[in-house]
């Protein structure tokens, strides 16, 4: 049975078609079901003889693979692509290598193209754009019968306008033919509760040579000194800390839900390695791992998704569009710190299931950056997202090449810890975190101190 958003949705977009309109954005929030709805608009068309095909594009192999499965399922087919089927699904990467006879069978069929996260499509035919958002502009725009775009975050960090998307005038706001938030999610059921944790700390020490320097917090340590944010996410007191927290959430979600488990978006393939020893050596904890490095991380991901293993640790190959409903804990732990990225992570732990414990917590580092999108997460599509610009500035400065999208462009694995001085976390010996965990000091060079946590609980009012 179709939730009351999917249908409203698919009935708005029938209309929209039938009123001589091509193309329809749906933008709702991750986790709410948009494959699912795309699906069954899909049969909708099919079953009215609106359409002929339906191709289906989104951003990795793993997120094809259950396109695939899930429009299989709804339209009782195989869908891959052969003959007798109704369609297949494909990555955005793979239209490069599409042969000029498939643009020739999409103009003479009636097909429905579908765009999953179509943010990774950035240009339009006056701008400078990516090779997906040049094949949209060129080729499908013109050839589909009909498309429909998907996205949770219709915005890009390189704010680039989005192909296929109308923005308004002069504002540059993404104009959505449907939209579902994520409070209309939550207060339907649909989506859980975000809970993010930020860590702090209120006493830092930063020896660099012979001179030693004190800070109140992560921000004043990264703003007044040349500490990078990377510094705190290889310290492996902070990290033991705020792994820690998130086992023991964990642990507690598990008495309940026994399947859940967790997720930890690693800086690194050296990052993700030392996240995996910490889990094992130090919180005994079931592990996998997977890289974009790794050919068999696909079906590692297939894996972790119906076993019972705690704990998945990712660079990159789970930020978006990936479904394994019983992620309920994360760490983000990345060095990209953007707000599509941020809550594109985030996504990853709100997807409900039938579990008895519906909980979902995100613990990251208290970083400006981290802390502004964590306090709107409330806002669908905040005002700092709402801008576009129509030509691509070419001259980024290092800053913005270091927030890029891209999880495989920022900090190199044999360079993570360049920039690192020695960073000594202090306080008193027990420490409290929160009422019921205790955080032991350990006597080392770099000794963890006194951490504190702000947790912020999205929409809850008194």
């Amino acid at each position: 049975m179709l939730r009351l958003w999917q249908n409203e949705c698919i009935s708005n977009a029938i209309d929209h078609y039938k009123n001589g309109h091509r193309h329809f954005l749906a933008q709702a929030t991750p986790g709410a079901g948009k494959t699912r709805m795309a699906a069954h608009l899909a049969k909708t068309l099919f079953d009215s003889d609106m359409i002929d095909l339906v191709i289906c594009f989104s951003p990795s192999k793993t997120v094809a693979s259950d396109i695939q499965k899930t429009f299989a399922t709804v339209l009782d087919c195989i869908f891959n692509g052969q003959v007798a089927t109704l369609g297949c699904s494909m990555t955005y990467q793979s239209m490069q290598y599409l042969h000029r006879d498939f643009w020739k069978t999409i103009s003479r069929r009636r097909v429905l193209c579908i765009f999953d996260e179509i943010h990774h499509c950035g240009g339009n035919e006056y701008s400078d754009s990516n090779s997906w958002g040049q094949s949209l502009v060129h080729e499908i725009q013109h050839a589909a019968l009909y498309t429909l775009a998907l996205t949770g975050t219709p915005w890009r960090s390189d704010e680039l306008p989005i192909s296929l998307l109308s923005y308004s005038d002069p504002e540059g706001k993404v104009i959505c033919n449907y939209q579902y938030s994520l409070k209309q999610a939550v207060n339907d059921g649909v989506c859980r509760r975000p809970n993010i944790t930020l860590i702090d700390s209120d006493k830092i020490s930063l020896q660099n040579n012979t001179e030693l320097e004190r800070f109140s917090s992560i921000n004043a340590l990264l703003e007044k000194s040349h500490t990078h944010y990377a510094c705190v996410l290889n310290n492996d007191d902070a990290l033991n800390s705020i792994i820690e927290l998130a086992v023991n959430k964990l642990e507690a979600i598990r008495q309940i839900s026994a399947k859940a488990g967790g997720l930890i978006v690693a800086a690194s393939i050296i990052h993700a390695q030392k996240i995996i020893l910490i889990l094992e050596q130090q919180f005994d904890q079931t592990c996998a791992l997977v890289t974009y490095k790794d050919k068999h991380s696909n079906k590692k991901i297939e894996a972790f998704k119906h076993n019972t293993t705690q704990w998945i640790v990712s660079i990159g190959m789970i930020s978006e569009g990936t479904d394994i409903p019983r992620l309920q804990v994360c760490c983000h732990l990345s060095n990209i710190r953007t707000e599509l990225y941020f809550r594109q992570v985030l996504g990853r732990i709100l997807r409900t299931t039938n579990t008895a414990n519906q909980e979902a917590w995100l613990y990251t580092f208290a970083e400006s950056n981290l802390i502004q999108f964590s306090e709107q997460i409330e806002i669908d599509i905040p005002e700092s997202c709402s801008k576009i610009t129509m030509f691509h500035n070419r001259d980024y400065d290092q800053r913005d090449q270091k927030h890029s999208q891209t999880p495989e462009s920022h900090l190199t694995d044999n360079k993570t810890e360049d920039h690192c001085h020695t960073i000594d976390w202090e306080s008193s010996e027990n420490t409290l975190i929160s009422k019921n965990i205790d955080i032991q000091t350990q006597h080392s060079a770099l000794t963890l101190g006194q951490y504190h946590t702000r947790v912020i609980s999205a929409f809850v009012y008194e």
